[in-house]
């Protein structure tokens, strides 16, 4: 369908929904897999190699995901099916990790935690840019934004929160209750998040869908899939080019942050010297990390709104390269850091700049590709957000002794730096959607 009427709030929230319990999911993932590697028995300098599996699975599962689900019909629509398999197989895997009494079942639920998720994701991107027109696409994207924030918040803090309540104790492994009950509740979220946009959204139909039937059945499937990946890979518009490198500078950074945030504090701020021999401090810094993960949430949804309007008042570009650079700063600060409050600082900044990783990129890069191949091309771009990681991931523990000294917030520094470059590296962006805009009605008045 070219012309696609304009959608109501409640519907483009409907239709987000679902983004909230997935990144409530992300969100303990996020905040509590080092710390569970850690009591059972990681060493810190390896901690990357356990963390490959998020960006392993999204290189292998997304750009699949999405060109299969281009190419699906169903009675539930093209991108919803997805959502469904992929939602109920992460929540079991989220209530199974806290009982991980060994660190390669941990390691091995990781993985089936991040493909099922990355399975459910993919097709929310392009499932926005599907049913929303080009004026509504940067709403689209920042209510996720919005649900982002809230889920990862809410996530984050749970495990402190269920602490402050008087959750107590630990299983045989070290692991404490309260993360226990944070993974189980995340577990039930998830799958009840999911199932409201799957059953309360609809999909427009394939424009001729005798066509489109006609297609499905011709050749062979999985080679048809890397066929069309392959040829989405050599028809990269520009701007996908350009963006690429800032998503490789931004996503670097990214997990030297999840993977090492808490325990800089723990041992930074806390004075914790490791999780056995200090594990209450250990216990109680990580916690404040999972807690100042939920602050840079809260902030993320609390600016996911303006961002619209300082983009229409200025552009998309200046704006990712401020909250960008905003982003780089605040993790930089963290090496300052004298107490614990003084850290709301830094993750204020790297809220402001998490709210535009979320967007903005997806809205230039929705401009720039065509409809009928939404899906494939979102898939294929996670590779620039899954590269980055595993690069990141084999670097770090080559030079964690010997150029970062075996401290993990020169770790956290590094991911600033990197999110700087990303900030400039935004300049050479051309957005050509924005171009597309000229003479269409503003996108307020919600």
């Amino acid at each position: 369908m070219q012309n696609k009427p304009r959608l109501s709030l409640l519907q483009i929230w409907n239709m987000s929904f679902g983004f909230l319990g997935i990144q409530f999911g992300w969100g303990l993932q996020l905040a509590n897999m080092s710390p569970i590697y850690k009591y059972l028995g990681a060493d810190e300098g390896s901690l990357p190699y356990l963390w490959l599996a998020g960006p392993i699975t999204g290189l292998l599962v997304q750009p699949i995901v999405g060109a299969l689900s281009d190419r699906t019909w169903t009675g539930l629509g093209r991108r919803r099916p997805y959502f469904l398999v992929g939602a109920i197989l992460a929540s079991f895997a989220l209530i199974a990790m806290p009982n991980s009494s060994v660190l390669w079942m941990a390691a091995g639920l990781l993985w089936i935690l991040d493909a099922s998720i990355n399975v459910t994701m993919e097709p929310f991107r392009a499932f926005v840019a599907d049913n929303l027109p080009e004026e509504q696409r940067t709403l689209g994207f920042v209510m996720q934004s919005f649900f982002i924030g809230i889920g990862q918040t809410l996530a984050n803090a749970l495990p402190f929160l269920l602490t402050a309540m008087g959750v107590v104790g630990v299983m045989a492994s070290g692991i404490p209750h309260s993360t226990l009950i944070a993974f189980i509740v995340g577990g039930i979220f998830f799958l009840a998040t999911v199932l409201w946009t799957v059953f309360t959204s609809h999909e427009y139909p394939p424009e001729n869908l005798e066509t489109f039937r006609v297609k499905q059945k011709e050749g062979n499937l999985v080679g048809s899939l890397f066929s069309e990946i392959g040829e989405a890979v050599k028809d990269m518009p520009l701007t996908m080019k350009q963006l690429a490198i800032v998503q490789f500078f931004t996503w670097f950074a990214l997990p030297c942050m999840w993977q090492f945030y808490g325990i800089s504090v723990a041992k930074g701020v806390f004075g914790a010297v490791d999780e056995k021999s200090t594990p209450e401090l250990f216990r109680e810094g990580t916690e404040w990390g999972g807690l100042m993960f939920a602050f840079y949430n809260v902030v993320c949804f609390l600016i996911a709104f303006i961002i619209p309007w300082i983009a229409e008042k200025t552009s998309r570009k200046t704006v990712h390269v401020i909250c960008l650079a905003l982003g780089g700063i605040g993790l930089i600060s963290t090496m300052f850091a004298a107490n614990r409050f003084f850290l709301l600082v830094g993750m204020a900044g790297v809220g402001v700049a998490w709210a535009s990783i979320l967007a903005m990129p997806y809205v230039i890069l929705a401009g720039a590709i065509k409809a009928e191949r939404m899906g494939v091309y979102m898939g294929v771009f996670n590779l620039f957000i899954v590269i980055p990681q595993i690069v990141m991931s084999f670097l770090i523990p080559q030079i964690y002794e010997s150029v970062l000294g075996g401290q993990p917030i020169n770790v956290v520094v590094l991911g600033g730096v990197s999110m700087l470059i990303a900030a400039v590296s935004v300049l050479i962006v051309k957005d050509v959607g924005a171009a597309k805009l000229e003479g269409l009605p503003a996108a307020g008045g919600h």
